[in-house]
């Protein structure tokens, strides 16, 4: 484990519990195939080390955002293929077809232009067609599916590999998520009568544990590989949390009665307060919207109050209660004391907005 003691902040990536949530999903759902999503620094523990360590699990492909991303997994020698979820720049579509990368069909232009690649480069691309169900990202429309096989059959360098849509409001809407999955599974029915489709997707995280896509045989993998479900259900209690975000106490002081902490003074001391200053802010990835909220630290056993607004380097919190601290001992920002869900309703944000917030100079440690 690298040596954490000169750190004024990092994270602690348990990727034993990372692959623990891997084995729930596959234990629930023995008969789906996974992509494991590391867009977004994979949601906060960070690319690169997340992909290392499931490269090995008989992971059918890394889901990401941007060729950029792909190129990382590449670079890193991951034998795992990239998957780019949503759409790429003309310019971008040459690698991909270099290396074999998979890609997201939204419309017949990129078929085209793919198909172009292919022959080019003699090379088969592999792509998988996206059908917006209700999402209004990207995609093609149902009513666009009827014809839509016929035309894709006519280019000579395409294989569709997979067909799979996004659910808009698993955790919110349940009576619109089941229409979208009949609208998926009536594409499906219409696309396999024409095409092959070895991978069919639909559930992320939000549905995973909820809903059920028959024809579906892959599932996407984000916020559960990392330990946290957005709906509930019984299976949640089986997740185990892998990201604890760690922070120094750098200063202590104690400040009089009616004394201002941080920009504005919004926070006004009413006797005299121990105050310790911990290294970390919203450089950091702590969000300034946590400030004034009632968000807490846990430093030395004890929860301690922020006081006033969240700066870009530095929180102060409220250790007039205790009496063994002493600058350089080591608060939990968040983790199993200060879990996603209490910074999420504090921030009053969503889940993947806390924790991918975590910014690059904060250095991932992997246990």
């Amino acid at each position: 484990m690298q040596d954490t003691s000169l750190f004024r902040t990092w994270a602690e990536i348990d990727t034993a519990a990372m692959r623990h949530n891997l084995s729930v999903v596959r234990r629930v759902m023995p008969n789906h195939k996974q992509m494991a999503i590391v867009k977004a620094e994979a949601y906060g523990p960070g690319l690169d080390g997340v992909a290392k360590a499931l490269d090995g699990e008989d992971i059918d492909f890394f889901g990401v955002a941007t060729v950029g991303e792909a190129a990382r997994i590449h670079d890193l020698g991951c034998r795992t293929c990239p998957f780019i979820l949503g759409p790429c720049f003309p310019a971008e579509r040459e690698l991909i077809v270099q290396h074999g990368w998979r890609a997201a069909l939204s419309s017949m232009e990129e078929a085209a232009h793919f198909d172009s690649l292919g022959k080019l480069y003699g090379k088969q691309v592999n792509l998988h067609i996206n059908v917006d169900t209700g999402m209004g990202r990207a995609g093609l429309l149902p009513s666009d599916i009827p014809m839509l096989a016929d035309q894709l059959s006519a280019f000579e360098n395409l294989h569709i590999e997979g067909v799979f849509s996004h659910l808009s409001a698993a955790a919110d809407d349940i009576s619109f998520t089941h229409r979208q999955i009949r609208s998926f599974e009536e594409a499906v029915a219409e696309l396999s009568a024409k095409l092959e489709l070895p991978y069919r997707h639909l559930c992320s995280s939000s549905a995973v544990f909820n809903y059920s896509a028959p024809s579906t045989n892959m599932v996407r993998l984000g916020r559960i590989l990392y330990g946290y479900s957005p709906m509930p259900s019984p299976y949640n209690r089986e997740l185990r949390n892998t990201l604890t975000l760690y922070a120094r106490v750098t200063l202590l002081r104690t400040l009089p009665s009616h004394h201002g902490v941080s920009y504005n003074h919004t926070y006004i001391t009413d006797a005299p307060t121990r105050v310790a200053t911990i290294g970390i802010g919203f450089g950091d990835g702590y969000l300034h919207y946590l400030s004034n909220t009632g968000a807490r630290v846990y430093l030395n056993g004890s929860y301690c109050p922020v006081l006033g607004r969240v700066t870009m380097d530095q929180i102060m919190v409220d250790v007039t209660h205790m009496d063994d601290v002493k600058p350089g001992d080591v608060a939990e920002i968040m983790g199993p004391n200060v879990p996603w869900e209490e910074l999420t309703a504090r921030a009053k944000t969503i889940p993947s907005n806390v924790i991918t917030s975590l910014t690059a100079r904060v250095p991932r440690v992997y246990i």
